[in-house]
């Protein structure tokens, strides 16, 4: 019975990171399917070049809401059910695989950047806030989102080994868990890292999908 918390805490959490809010968000407001155009990826970036910025907003949102929500359920609750720092570990990265390989979803998911972020505001909002610093000063001098993710998951798990010790201590399972998806963030990037090279990545508000899209054909 000891491990029964952890365990139920850790496939909780990876199935509430199987919500792909893309996907959710845009058939609730009559958008097409994001796997359907773009990068077809079911992701934040992705829906904004279906034209709808509210859309986008959400499901940056609720994918943010998804990594963080976990964590600080059983970083505020878990104490009293025996679920330490190991626990939050598990849940973080439960969260994150399950918006990488949804069950819901045929395992096919996004690559993770809003799920990551709400991870690591749950973790320390100091280290979260300056993992999403770093995003947003890369993407506004460069105007690419995926090089914006490649150095916010680079600098995250430095962010935390060398951070102020006053606003968040370095555990050795949560220092793995960041370093493990901070390699998952680049994994899944390995296309944009290539389009980067090559010169052909499209820049933050450039439409891949001609036209204007949604049941109304309106976007």
């Amino acid at each position: 019975m000891e491990y029964a918390y952890p365990i139920g805490a850790t496939l909780l959490a990876y199935l509430i990171g199987s919500l792909s809010f893309a996907v959710i968000v845009s058939k609730a407001m009559g958008l097409k399917d994001p796997r359907s155009f773009g990068s077809k990826n079911p992701g934040a970036t992705n829906v904004l070049r279906s034209g709808n910025k509210a859309a986008a907003a959400a499901t940056l949102l609720l994918d943010g809401l998804k990594g963080w929500l976990p964590v600080v359920l059983v970083k505020w609750f878990g104490g009293d059910h025996g679920l330490g720092e190991g626990s939050v570990a598990a849940v973080a990265l439960a969260a994150f695989i399950g918006h990488l390989y949804p069950v819901f979803f045929r395992f096919k998911g996004g690559k993770g950047v809003a799920t990551a972020a709400g991870v690591l505001l749950g973790i320390s909002w100091v280290l979260g806030l300056a993992t999403l610093a770093t995003w947003l000063i890369v993407a506004y001098f460069s105007r690419y989102s995926s090089l914006a993710a490649l150095a916010a998951a680079v600098f995250a798990p430095l962010y935390y080994l060398f951070g102020d010790r006053a606003a968040w201590y370095v555990d050795k399972r949560i220092l793995l868990v960041l370093f493990a998806i901070s390699a998952l963030l680049v994994y899944r990037h390995r296309q944009n890292i290539s389009k980067l090279l090559k010169g052909t990545e499209a820049k933050l508000g450039a439409s891949r999908q001609p036209g204007k899209i949604g049941k109304s054909g309106r976007g």
